[in-house]
């Protein structure tokens, strides 16, 4: 569980910081319905841009931000239900959108997960401690801006290898920025960054989203209800749908754990996780290097609650980068529109970055090996944009040449109607088993951890998790406490 022991002199600091910066924070409540924000925040709001560093853009930690660059408030969820024309299944496929968070990605709201709780117990001292973001990205992005406007210094950790455009956007906001060894896969090079900080620096508290709860409980509490919510809208005109499932690609799991408000909620559905073809780890114990920027690999993150995932499926990171081209070249969309899409939905295929295509085929595969029809509806998410990736497409057109509609008709017909069902594993108790013990080598290896945890995580990890499940309300308590003695609302 999390811990919610109150350090009362951090708290103290933390009140008085709060209210000289004019720092409200947001609850859990208020991110799934932020209808609910303080009347005093919507009219800011009116004056904010979407990515600006104003305390105020904490309220816009949601899915459901009006889908404009500056003054937005907030209506129902963002996303995209994709015709069958593109994804070749008579399944209905529908993905919500990140790209509409500021950062443009919902690695923020992961993030607020993990600090918000220390924030208002004062078990983190924001007048002297930094907050350390270890990630393979996308989370160290939202760490950092959500430490900006919490006037927190921040520590972004990423690989060395990641997309230009996140260093550059860095450099605007994190305080200190880290390049470890390597590229997405190379999370045990993070990780040793993280010990040698731990080791040597006092001020720094590091906020572990592959360990941390908070990001679970995050996605528990505000993405699952988001994704209902979404389908409850679509069963107003359809009352025969039938929610099929959700799929995602591990990272850190945390998105995971919408899939596990989802079971709750339609227990007919199924939850599969998603891993490269070129880093099998959860498929085939494998391991290696791969280009779907925003899934590290190579460890079964310790916030992954294994038993109640049903499927594995591995996504061949060559279609998703295929398709990064297929669905942004002038030549690409031009095919697409031949295809039978019609313009607008062409270019809301810019609302996917790497990691989101590979999220898509996920689905398109479950669809496939279940035989789903059009009354089905699988889930997904848009973990960002296109806009993280303009440089991939450059080099990718300087590797591979100009892009011709010829090749645009192959990729369409190889890596997104040529999907099948091969590379995905349907998971009984044994494989489950199989795939927590895995956590050993990092857990207990290399953080940590013992093996008399691992096996308790394994043989209580229903009710652990469902713990967790129920401690929003008790933050949402403590950051309304909070609020109230800064004296703001």
């Amino acid at each position: 569980m999390i811990d919610l022991t109150i350090n009362k002199q951090g708290l103290e600091k933390n009140i008085r910081k709060a209210k000289e910066k004019g720092i409200i924070v947001p609850t859990f409540s208020q991110m799934r319905d932020p209808s609910t924000a303080p009347a005093s925040v919507k009219e800011r709001l009116k004056k904010t841009g979407l990515w600006d560093l104003d305390p105020a853009n904490l309220f816009r930690v949601t899915w459901k931000n009006e889908p404009k660059e500056y003054g937005g408030l907030f209506g129902e969820p963002n996303y995209i239900e994709l015709p069958s024309k593109l994804t070749g299944v008579p399944a209905k496929i529908i993905c919500m959108v990140g790209k509409y968070f500021p950062t443009g990605c919902h690695k923020v709201g992961a993030s607020f997960g993990c600090l918000a709780p220390r924030l208002v117990t004062g078990q983190f001292d924001a007048s002297q401690q930094k907050a350390v973001w270890p990630s393979t990205g996308n989370y160290c992005r939202g760490g950092a801006f959500n430490s900006k406007l919490m006037d927190v210094d921040s520590v972004a950790i990423l690989p060395e290898g990641m997309s230009r455009e996140r260093f550059d956007w860095l450099k605007t906001v994190a305080t200190e920025i880290i390049a470890t060894p390597g590229t997405e896969s190379n999370v045990k090079e993070i990780f040793d960054k993280v010990h040698e900080i731990k080791a040597t620096r006092k001020d720094a508290t590091i906020f572990n989203q592959f360990e941390e709860m908070g990001n679970y409980m995050w996605h528990y509490s505000v993405t699952g209800p988001a994704i209902a919510e979404a389908f409850e809208g679509m069963l107003r005109n359809n009352k025969d749908l039938n929610f099929a499932g959700a799929c995602f690609t591990s990272g850190s799991a945390g998105t995971l754990a919408s899939g596990d408000f989802l079971k709750q909620r339609y227990p007919q559905s199924k939850l599969s996780v998603g891993e490269a073809l070129q880093c099998p780890t959860i498929l085939n114990n494998g391991f290696g290097a791969h280009r779907i920027e925003g899934i590290g690999d190579k460890h079964i993150p310790w916030v992954h609650n294994v038993k109640n995932t049903d499927m594995a499926i591995a996504i061949d990171d060559n279609d998703c980068m295929a398709l990064l081209r297929l669905f942004n070249e002038p030549a690409g969309k031009e095919y697409l529109v031949s295809a039978g899409l019609n313009k607008a939905q062409v270019e809301s295929l810019a609302l996917m970055g790497i990691s989101g295509i590979a999220n898509m085929l996920c689905c398109i595969k479950f669809a496939k090996y279940y035989g789903l029809g059009e009354n089905d509806v699988v889930a997904t998410v848009l973990t960002d944009s296109v806009e993280m990736y303009r440089s991939r497409i450059e080099e990718l057109a300087q590797e591979e040449g100009a892009y011709s509609r010829e090749k645009a008709a192959g990729d369409f017909a190889a890596s997104l109607h040529g999907e099948g069902t091969d590379n995905m594993l349907e998971m009984g108790l044994e494989e489950r088993r199989r795939v927590h013990n895995l956590k050993y080598y990092t857990w207990v290896e290399q953080q940590g951890r013992t093996a008399e945890e691992l096996d308790e995580q394994w043989h209580n990890q229903e009710k652990n998790f469902a713990a967790v499940q129920k401690q929003a309300d008790a933050v949402d308590a403590l950051i309304n406490e909070f609020n109230k003695q800064t004296g703001l609302l």
